[in-house]
């Protein structure tokens, strides 16, 4: 590992504008379950379709809203590893880090990570069911109630996370390929590959003609288009590839 270590710093260190992708991994680090894991306990019994659609939502509000409400627990709990920390004191050493994520739990921000494009959403945050623009940052502020209603329109709130069936968002999918497109390097850590359009960006950073780092304990569907590969945990290896370079 220490090779790769080696190889990918020197990619890193000579990009002045570096894009990053995060995936479940380096939350999970952080003891926040993945959604698959999530479904323990009381949570086995339920289809995933009933719990991240907006059909399943609308046949169960109540329900749906429990299974976020007990996750949020959960992320309010967790706290940011060394792999977040060391992300964002990397940001100040740049031209510019582009910090795009996977994940919902919001940890980045929490380390201190800004200019974070979050693609799936965050499950902090509560947007109005009918997108009359209603939002809410801080879910102590929300209406009490399984789900709360829209104070301002009277529906339905749920959570601001990407369901089965949906969209991301085209801004934000604009601006994370805009990132990828014109970085010196791409460095993704802690995702399998296999979620598009996420997995998507490397693939555009590469053929752009940046360097792709994987950072991973498991091979991923993106090795092969990595120049490097690092194997090993987020917490372990990021502090390592990252610290800042001696001066020559």
């Amino acid at each position: 590992m220490d090779n790769a270590i080696a190889r990918a710093r020197e990619l890193i260190g000579s990009a002045r504008r570096l894009a990053v992708l995060t995936g479940a991994g380096i939350s999970a680090e952080s003891g926040i379950p993945t959604f698959r894991d999530a479904q323990t306990g009381l949570w086995a019994q339920y289809d995933p379709m009933q719990l991240a659609t907006e059909e399943g939502f609308r046949a169960d509000p109540a329900l749906v809203w429990r299974w976020y409400a007990w996750r949020r627990g959960l992320v309010a709990g967790a706290q940011p590893n060394a792999g977040h920390r060391a992300l964002a004191a990397a940001q100040s050493r740049y031209e510019h880090l582009a910090l795009i994520t996977q994940n919902v739990d919001g940890l980045h921000a929490r380390a201190g990570s800004t200019e974070l494009i979050e693609l799936h959403g965050n499950i902090m945050r509560t947007v109005c069911l009918d997108r009359c623009g209603f939002a809410e940052a801080a879910p102590e502020r929300l209406p009490s109630g399984e789900p709360p209603t829209c104070p301002r329109c009277g529906g339905w709130l749920r959570p601001d996370v990407v369901w089965f069936g949906e969209m991301l968002d085209p801004e934000v999918l604009q601006a994370a390929g805009a990132q990828a497109a014109r970085c010196d390097a791409m460095l993704v850590v802690g995702t399998s590959g296999l979620v598009y359009p996420a997995a998507g960006l490397p693939v555009g950073a590469r053929r752009a003609g940046a360097p792709v780092i994987t950072v991973n304990p498991e091979a991923t569907e993106l090795d092969g288009l990595a120049a490097v590969c690092v194997r090993g945990r987020a917490a372990e290896v990021l502090p390592r590839l990252l610290a800042a370079q001696a001066p020559g």
